[in-house]
């Protein structure tokens, strides 16, 4: 707990810590991967190349900062970062790791400003944000491994089954190896899943891509160009081949209620929206799903939503935008306009996923619409940042 002089310490040096907190960050994770290699596989290479990882880390550290003397609003606020660590099996034996690290950025960065009073304060609040952590992610932990079918770390999963959706994204159905039950999830949730490729471990997160079932998980993947984990997935392997799952996590659920929905997606955004609308659709909810693509090529699970739509024809209203092409209700970009056609008349709640120009332009339409805050709900497939973010 810190003493009252380090509380005046935090205070007082906040500012300058935030006003440098990207170079404190920036430095933080090459530092780090260079002293402990070995937690170099948890993190995503791309989003620190791009710089989403160090900025996300940045918005938490702050959010924590202005937030630890509301203890509810701070573990509110720090939900979607247990989620993710939960999904990666981080364990408290690491955070001593990431701490130790934090301070030697932070004195590499501010130099002599960092005096020994300071550096100790800083640290007292690491270890205070660090405790929450493992006391939130340990919560998680155990309540999954209580429910049927759930289980604690790693476990071995098979490829049961592939579907290609598009011509980039593809779906794997995956079943355990030891076949017993799976634990259910809540729709929109992801799951952690741990490959080795190349002899090298690699965690990644994947939307769960269709209601729970007790049997087994389905995860639905886009090939990226450049993505290590995506490309070994659609390229190297195949049914019968194995992986690791951990537990589901995320906080794009659906809101109980009864009020009718908007699900707009993007390319691969769309994942957790088809799980999402058949849990609304079985509530009895409207549902306009509204999803963009490229072209017909890239559109997926267009078949699908169509069987949806026919199986609900009074409830469910499926529109196409395409950027391209001729074979789809509207051809271009999702705009104010178009939003403004379909959005449910009501009080709608909107969920949205896809590019983050995608999300920015939906939230900014979808403000200007009149949608407020707390019916506006989105979820980044990476480090979570500001709609605005550049």
């Amino acid at each position: 707990m810190l003493t009252p002089d380090q509380e005046r310490l935090i205070e007082a040096t906040a500012p300058l810590v935030a006003e440098h907190l990207d170079a404190i960050t920036r430095c933080f994770y090459p530092l780090m991967f260079d002293r402990y290699p070995e937690v170099k596989p948890l993190f995503n290479q791309a989003h620190q190349a791009s710089g989403g990882q160090p900025r996300a880390l940045a918005g938490a550290v702050l959010a924590y900062v202005q937030l630890r003397r509301e203890p509810h609003k701070a573990r509110d606020t720090l939900a979607t970062v247990v989620g993710k660590h939960v999904s990666l099996d981080i364990r408290p034996d690491q955070y001593p790791i990431v701490g130790e690290c934090l301070m030697a950025a932070i004195a590499e960065v501010l130099g002599e400003a960092v005096t020994p009073e300071i550096a100790a304060a800083w640290s007292g609040l690491y270890e205070e944000l660090a405790g929450l952590l493992i006391e939130l992610e340990d919560h998680r932990y155990r309540e999954f491994e209580r429910r049927p079918g759930g289980w604690r770390g790693t476990r071995r999963f098979r490829i049961a089954d592939t579907r290609q959706e598009s011509v980039v994204i593809r779906s794997f159905v995956l079943a355990p190896e030891d076949g017993e039950a799976v634990a259910d999830f809540v729709p929109g949730q992801y799951i952690g899943v741990r490959l080795v490729v190349d002899g090298e471990p690699v965690y990644r997160h994947f939307s769960l891509s269709t209601l729970p079932n007790g049997e087994s998980y389905r995860i639905s993947v886009k090939r990226e160009p450049h993505g290590i984990a995506s490309r070994h997935l659609h390229d190297a392997m195949t049914v019968g081949d194995t992986l690791e799952l951990l537990p589901p996590a995320g906080d794009l659920t659906l809101v109980e209620g009864e009020e009718p929905l908007l699900l707009a997606s993007g390319g691969v955004g769309q994942t957790p929206m088809l799980p999402i609308a058949r849990q609304a659709l079985a509530q009895g909810r409207r549902v306009v799903y509204l999803h963009a693509a490229l072209d017909a090529e890239h559109h997926a699970f267009r078949d699908e939503v169509a069987a949806l739509a026919a199986e609900h024809p009074q409830r469910l209203r499926a529109v196409s935008v395409h950027e391209r092409g001729d074979d789809a209700v509207h051809i271009g970009r999702v705009d104010r306009d178009l939003l403004a056609r379909y959005l449910p008349e009501g009080e709608p709640r909107c969920y949205f996923v896809g590019p983050q120009g995608f999300m920015t332009a939906i939230d900014r339409a979808l403000t200007t619409l009149g949608v407020p805050a707390e019916r506006r709900h989105y979820e980044h497939f990476g480090p979570s940042r500001p709609l605005d973010a550049a």
